[in-house]
């Protein structure tokens, strides 16, 4: 409960009310509607008995950028939204500015498709690409590029957050950020407050949440005026340590193995339990995973991984969903495993697209969201689930009771 007031106090200092705090945890209707547009089957029925429950927080639920299917990612705004759908965990993609102030994005060069920067002339003059409208006679498409490291923080924080997306056949700058994709929503998209990672950090501590922050691939070269890697990754763990974050609230992310080793090695409090997001699967398309692979990490210290949805399932002969090749691999190996990401591929009539590209033969409507979500769960026997919108991964660990 006292968790739930705090929620509702972050609420009220932002206008929205007290409602979170007399109501608790809310999922809304998407959870009603996914199950409603399940194939009949013992699932469904199942899923169908836990509607009317109570929800509860859970660690299985992580809030992948806040709740960004509909809330622009990495703001304010979508991290209490995810909060209020009962995201235990939330993320913070963490990367830096020109004065090296680490801040909450993604990526640190897509400030064009995530932010109204090119509604600011004085800076979207300084991008490292400034924007070239498209030419429909030459069928050249629209381009710009603007990093974090092109602004101060200072300037950083004139931004707001917009859905993500650009219209590439765009001619103005405003034409370029009206691009959001139709399966998504501008409703929520009014006001986007940047933050910093350190401003995130304390706004996880007021809702009562781990945190999950991801340190990006740095777009300048690296050392950047002096900032190393290892100081990069040393200032993302420091900021949890002057916040007076217990490091078992904290699972520190990177693409980078050297990343991980580094915290495994100089943080061990930390980097017990820092994940290792694997591309492998996706970068080099003739990799195939080995049972020495998943031994290789984990005798490095590795101890989480998290790879694409993907990766983790496949078809058997049956057009059932199954654990993949190194799903088993991985558990083999000890190897705790983290997904992503859920809701984040708009509508499943078409087979889901890139994250469910291993099944898209078992995927044609979007209860199947709940399938998949069944199977990372029982079967693969995930430890979390990162997606775009909490309420559907916090329902489906509730319904199932897991912790």
């Amino acid at each position: 409960m006292k968790n739930i007031v705090k929620l509702g106090l972050v609420f009220s200092l932002l206008g929205a009310g007290s409602a979170i705090a007399s109501e608790g945890y809310t999922l809304g209707p998407r959870p009603l509607f996914l199950v409603a547009d399940m194939d009949e089957g013992k699932l469904k029925e199942k899923l169908e008995k836990c509607l009317d429950d109570k929800p509860k927080k859970s660690d299985f639920s992580i809030g992948h950028r806040g709740a960004a299917l509909m809330f622009p990612e990495h703001t304010k705004e979508s991290y209490i939204a995810a909060a209020q759908m009962g995201a235990g965990v939330l993320e913070c993609d963490v990367t830096f500015t020109k004065d090296k102030a680490l801040v909450c994005r993604h990526s640190q060069s897509d400030l064009h498709t995530t932010t109204d920067v090119l509604a600011h002339p004085d800076l979207a003059a300084k991008c490292t690409f400034p924007f070239t409208p498209a030419n429909p006679e030459t069928g050249e498409k629209a381009s710009v590029e603007c990093r974090s490291t092109d602004f101060t923080l200072e300037e950083f924080k004139r931004l707001k957050g917009k859905m993500d997306g650009a219209n590439l056949l765009a001619t103005t700058p405003e034409e370029y950020m009206d691009g959001t994709p139709g399966w998504r929503t501008d409703l929520y998209s009014s006001r986007g407050t940047l933050m910093t990672h350190a401003e995130s950090i304390e706004l996880f501590k007021s809702l009562g949440v781990k945190m999950t922050p991801e340190l990006k691939s740095p777009a300048v070269d690296m050392p950047y005026e002096g900032f190393t890697q290892q100081d990069y990754a040393q200032k993302m763990i420091d900021e949890y340590k002057e916040a007076d974050v217990k490091a078992s609230d904290v699972f520190a992310q990177s693409f980078d193995i050297e990343d991980v080793k580094y915290w495994i090695a100089s943080e061990p409090a930390f980097g017990e339990q820092a994940v290792l997001l694997d591309a492998r699967m996706y970068k080099d398309r003739t990799w195939k995973p080995t049972a020495e692979d998943m031994k290789a990490l984990k005798a490095e210290g590795v101890e989480f991984i998290a790879p694409p949805l993907f990766a983790l399932v496949s078809l058997d002969d049956e057009g059932e969903i199954v654990p993949s090749k190194y799903a088993k691999l991985a558990k083999d190996a000890d190897l705790n495993i983290i997904a992503w990401t859920l809701e984040r591929s708009g509508q499943l009539s078409n087979g889901g697209g890139w994250y469910y590209q291993s099944i898209i033969d078992a995927t044609n409507n979007d209860g199947d969201v709940f399938n998949l979500l069944d199977v990372l769960a029982q079967d693969v026997g995930v430890v979390g689930v990162f997606s775009d919108w909490p309420a559907t991964t916090t329902f489906y660990a509730n319904c199932m009771g897991l912790e």
